[in-house]
């Protein structure tokens, strides 16, 4: 138990807990808590407001942890770092906010789960992670040996760079066969604003993802609402003959974004891509509103035995539904999917790098299945972002 007040001072955990009891740092009587980085000096290597390191067992829990700042290019400023051998760890009603880098190739994270080591059973829930510069790095990440983690009901927004990573084959672990985070669910998160243009580290460029799956396996993408970031959701490996396997899409509500909904594969033939993955129940609606054709759903290199199936897509300004520039997609398989038809627009979908504005023969080039319809769905109230759909709506007996 910690009383009110404002540290300007680290949190360096010392002990662990065991499994019949854990320790919890929480303010006492639900008192308001500050760590603060006002205070703290400028020095190269990772510092950090709460560090974990070879611990577990262990709850920080309601804590305002803020003010971290450095302008030293080989500094990493972090709000919560966790490494090495860390398991059983949970980061719960958190508020994370403003950690800066201000060098021009600095880095910053607000929480980062680095596994040096194995770690297991991560659990990181009902936190906000907010008003972050970032530089080349990210709001909240896991990354290296990570097996077993849940992600859900955060709230992440108003970062200069990707919302939610979870990372593989960057030498993080050890152990080069694990250096991969797995087994894991992200769900019921916020994450809105999230954009890399005028970060130093990426100048005018759209790239940062909401939620993204860099190299990761046997994740579970679900519930949560998406909007106003570069990249609504993206999964792939950005290492050449690596991917991201195994993630399951599901259930997400992605809107507004600037660049694309959905993307997966490289974003050249020099990265890994996707493989054995699934996209399924998605809303998709009015992303690429830059109009940078990355359409609704972006498919890149090297994609391959993948399930696009029961999705709602609604075109943005661009009216591009599916971008799909590259020609190594093979083997990925379209069910079910509704492309919302609206009085007076057309539609373009690109497959294998030829454009086409005819669904029918879209659908035959793409071997879509006789069941993906070009109709309106009859969403509730789209402008108001209400995406349930009426009762006569007739993708009812498409994707439910």
């Amino acid at each position: 138990m910690t009383n009110t007040g404002t540290y300007y001072e680290k949190l360096i955990v010392k002990h662990s807990g065991t499994k019949s009891k854990p320790i919890i740092f929480k303010p006492y009587n639900n008192e308001k808590v500050v760590l603060s980085g006002k205070k703290i000096k400028n020095v190269e290597g990772d510092t950090s407001l709460v560090d974990i390191k070879n611990k577990n067992y262990l709850t920080i829990s309601g804590i305002t942890i803020q003010d971290l700042t450095t302008k030293l290019t080989d500094e990493t400023v972090m709000g919560i770092y966790v490494a090495g051998s860390s398991s059983h760890i949970k980061l719960e009603n958190n508020h994370v906010q403003w950690i800066e880098t201000r060098a021009e190739d600095g880095n910053a994270h607000g929480i980062a789960i680095y596994g040096t080591g194995p770690m297991k059973d991560i659990t990181i829930s009902k936190n906000t992670v907010e008003e972050l510069k970032l530089g080349s790095s990210e709001s909240l990440v896991l990354n290296g040996n990570i097996n077993g983690f849940k992600v859900e009901n955060n709230l992440i927004r108003r970062n200069d760079n990707i919302g939610i990573d979870l990372i593989g084959y960057e030498g993080t672990s050890a152990n080069k066969k694990a250096d991969y985070v797995r087994n894991g669910i992200v769900k019921n998160n916020k994450v809105y604003e999230i954009s890399s243009y005028g970060n130093p580290a990426y100048g005018k460029d759209y790239s940062a993802g909401g939620i993204y799956v860099d190299g990761g396996k046997n994740i579970t993408i679900e519930r949560n609402t998406i909007y106003k970031n570069d990249i609504g959701i993206e999964a792939t490996s950005e290492h050449a003959k690596k991917y991201a396997d195994r993630i399951n899409i599901k259930n997400n509500i992605i809107y507004n974004n600037h660049y694309t909904g959905i993307s997966i594969g490289g974003y050249d033939e020099k990265r890994g891509g996707t493989i054995n993955s699934k996209i399924s129940q998605n809303i998709i609606y009015r992303n690429d509103t830059k109009g940078l054709d990355g359409g609704q759903l972006l498919l890149q290199h090297d994609i391959k035995n993948n399930v696009i199936e029961k999705n709602i897509l609604t075109a943005g300004p661009s009216r591009l539904f599916i971008a799909n520039y590259f020609t190594t997609n093979q083997k990925n398989k379209l069910i079910k999917n509704v492309f919302h038809k609206e009085k007076g627009k057309s539609g373009i979908w690109v497959w294998k790098d030829e454009e086409y504005t005819s669904f029918p023969k879209f659908k035959k080039v793409s071997k879509s299945d006789v069941k993906s319809s070009y109709l309106d769905p009859k969403y509730v109230n789209a402008n108001k972002y209400n995406f349930r759909l009426k009762k006569d709506s007739p993708a009812r007996k498409i994707v439910d």
